[in-house]
């Protein structure tokens, strides 16, 4: 326990400046001129810290001073804690300034995942000290996770996803537009249109579960009564329906290139064509400087402010 105490006072930079002084000149005579010091007293810094720690850090049984494998590993990890203590103090710098530890994002799964990695890209570029956290929900779970507190944007919200109070501020991104589809192999792909709910009923559904924690959720194209096969997410859904697992409605950004590809057909259906608004919303903050949004939530606004961006994100043109 006593020899413990005493650990923050030896392992310091300086003691890791000199392990790789002596490994990279190969003898404490070296390394003593290497830092300006005389070799007596670099000696005994090693051994003070060989007795402080119980190890032998330097094999002396040569004429060249080695390091021993013990000696080798203090070395790189405190060469490696040096870098991340450097970081972490870049980072309060940085944070002192206005930009967040960390920026959650709740994105529901039918948002363009290419627009959303570029956008990531773009603000690692920045350079910004704020870690940057996604989380793929689904339906009502989207705006859910935002009202907790535990994302500060959500992207893709919908309207009927749950209850907007004056806490959440909102932005239209647009309207998405969904189509019916299925396999080329399956029994609705050569049905007479429009395909009433009667004949959709005989037939499974493939629906993505609304991820919010608490509660039933939301369904949306569904029939009461009708079977279904409930994935996770959006890009699950559509490699069922590729399958011909089953049918429904997806996002005619994602289901456009595999029906033109033709590994699905796209059917016509009594039910009204699906134009989904979807919102981004984030929680609105005092008017005062000193609860203003973070930077990093304020670069994220102004680009979903910018009109190409917001069609970007909805797998518009």
């Amino acid at each position: 326990m006593t020899k413990i105490a005493f650990l923050p006072s030896l392992l310091t930079p300086q003691s890791i400046a000199l392990l790789q002084a002596v490994h990279h000149h190969g003898s404490m005579a070296a390394a003593a001129r290497a830092l300006g010091q005389v070799p007596s007293a670099l000696s005994y810094r090693m051994r003070q810290l060989e007795e402080t720690l119980d190890v032998l850090l330097l094999d002396r049984s040569s004429r060249q001073a080695r390091l021993t494998d013990a000696g080798r590993e203090l070395m790189q990890e405190g060469s490696r804690l040096l870098l991340e203590f450097e970081a972490l103090a870049l980072r309060v710098k940085r944070v002192a300034t206005g930009w967040e530890p960390q920026l959650t994002l709740a994105v529901d799964t039918v948002i363009s995942q290419a627009t959303l990695m570029d956008l990531c890209h773009e603000f690692f570029q920045l350079g910004a000290p704020t870690r940057l956290r996604i989380r793929q929900e689904a339906l009502s779970g989207t705006l859910a996770v935002l009202l907790e507190g535990r994302a500060d944007l959500a992207i893709g919200v919908s309207e009927s996803g749950g209850a907007l109070d004056q806490s959440v501020q909102t932005l239209l991104l647009g309207h998405l537009a969904f189509v019916y589809a299925v396999a080329p192999g399956h029994p609705l792909a050569s049905a007479l249109e429009p395909i009433s709910d009667a004949q959709l009923m005989l037939h499974r559904a493939v629906a993505v579960a609304d991820s919010v924690a608490r509660g039933s959720g939301w369904t949306v194209g569904l029939l009461g009564g009708q079977d279904i096969f409930t994935v996770h997410s959006m890009p699950e859904k559509l490699a069922a329906q590729v399958r011909g697992i089953g049918g429904g409605f997806l996002p005619e950004h994602l289901a456009r290139p595999l029906i033109e590809a033709g590994q699905l057909v796209e059917k016509s259906t009594q039910r009204t064509s699906r134009l989904q608004p979807l919102l981004a919303a984030w929680r609105r903050t005092p008017n005062s400087s000193q609860h203003a949004p973070g930077q990093a939530l304020q670069w994220w606004l102004s680009q979903i402010n910018k009109p190409l961006t917001r069609k970007a994100l909805l797998g518009q043109k």
